[in-house]
């Protein structure tokens, strides 16, 4: 089974378990939305374009598009069932997103965007792969615009990974997850690579962008971001 297949397979009911698997999920995507781009100006309705990397279902993008109604929004993942929900989630709203199906890493993605944002995907990159990804989304911002990551990140030492592990474990437990619910969870949890937070915000700051920093942590949750130098349109 590879990436793709393991998230189909968990398509169907991805989403009903994202608050026992995310004990922290409101502050995560709460933090993360409001560190996206809104109008600078009342009444300036111009479309802000934003691009969502690995964006699953849709549950994200569709957080952006009610709370920032000028967002016009590109969401890539590589999961054709995944996708699927998305635009099952986001039916009505074609006139301000566009669905792609490709792996954002070397897919074409257009841009420029004002807003870069991902979660729970990036963490499946090898750490090289990581850093050509901050490089290329670099590239995709328009200047000023944003990069923001809510994503698992690996505890600064194994102790202090195996002990936010045994907390995150027991919280999800007590949040009601079925031994089938965690096997499946377990299996998407072997493509994962998480890499320091310390390390991706060098690395952000090695890709050319500036004000970066981490503005949420949970354990192995956090929520980071960056800015591409420069004024904003």
């Amino acid at each position: 089974m590879d990436i793709q297949q393991a998230f189909d397979q968990a398509s169907s009911e991805y989403d009903r378990l994202r608050r026992k698997f995310i004990p922290c999920f409101d502050d995560f995507y709460g933090v993360a939305l409001s560190l996206l781009p809104r109008p600078t100006a009342c009444g300036d309705e111009r479309p802000i374009p934003m691009l969502e990397l690995g964006a699953g279902t849709g549950l994200f993008s569709a957080l952006v598009l009610e709370a920032i109604p000028c967002a016009h929004l590109t969401l890539v993942d590589l999961a054709p069932q995944m996708l699927e929900q998305a635009r099952q989630r986001l039916a009505g709203q074609e006139a301000r997103v566009a669905i792609l199906e490709a792996d954002y890493l070397r897919a074409d993605l257009g841009g420029p965007y004002q807003a870069v944002f991902s979660a729970l995907s990036i963490h499946h990159l090898e750490d090289q792969d990581k850093r050509n990804l901050f490089a290329k989304i670099n590239a995709l911002l328009a200047p000023g615009g944003v990069f923001v990551n809510a994503d698992h990140v690996l505890g600064a030492s194994q102790a202090v990974q195996d002990f936010h592990h045994s907390l995150w474990m027991r919280q999800v437990l007590q949040a009601g997850i079925t031994p089938a619910q965690m096997a499946q969870a377990r299996t998407r949890m072997t493509f994962d690579r998480l890499a320091p937070l310390e390390a991706q915000l060098a690395w952000l700051r090695q890709a050319g962008l500036v004000d970066v920093d981490s503005h949420f942590r949970h354990y192995g949750f956090a929520v980071f971001a960056g800015r591409k130098p420069g004024a904003s349109a």
